[in-house]
């Protein structure tokens, strides 16, 4: 890979349909942008018709590669920051339980391994939910142990776990304004 010189967002879409399309635009507004696609997104991305169309400074990478080698990058100074958004109740699980088998996984083992800040936007937060469906709003009951995950992964270091999407902006807009100098 190119060596970079400017340290980047890395933004992490899992398989979830919860404000995909929303996620989108907001790493529309972030310059500087790697976009990890994990195998589950990349089938979220035909169900809604949706193009990895982002601006000349953001870069898309497939998981291709049994051992997630775009992660390597993590420890050249490449990366500022990791957000992974939205987040499986699968992908949060394994993050609680330190399993990094899939992109998305071993991009939150190597923030944490680099101490690096990281924004989960958790899908599963309530015990009822509405989320949007390729085919309109559906309602979700999450399971007492993927509540029970996001609640632990709230413990972790670096890491700040987000329910709705108007906290993740916000999150992200705080970031941007600590790497800017302003915050």
């Amino acid at each position: 890979m190119t060596r970079l010189r400017t340290p980047r967002w890395a933004w992490v879409l899992t398989g979830s349909g919860h404000f995909f399309v929303e996620c989108f635009e907001l790493i529309r507004s972030l310059d500087h942008c790697d976009v990890f696609v994990t195998k589950a997104a990349d089938e979220v991305l035909r169900m809604y018709g949706l193009k990895l169309d982002f601006s000349d400074t953001t870069r898309v990478l497939h998981d291709k590669t049994a051992s997630a080698v775009p992660v390597g990058e993590f420890y050249h100074g490449v990366y500022h920051s990791v957000v992974i958004a939205p987040a499986t109740s699968n992908t949060v699980a394994k993050c609680v339980a330190g399993i990094s088998d899939t992109i998305a996984t071993n991009v939150y083992a190597q923030a944490g391994k680099c101490r690096l800040p990281s924004i989960v936007f958790a899908c599963d937060t309530a015990p009822e939910l509405e989320t949007m469906a390729p085919h309109g709003m559906v309602k979700v009951y999450p399971r007492p142990i993927d509540l029970e995950n996001t609640a632990r992964l709230k413990t972790f270091e670096r890491t700040q776990v987000v329910e709705s999407f108007a906290d993740l902006e916000l999150a992200v807009a705080r970031r941007k304004g600590e790497i800017d100098g302003r915050g």
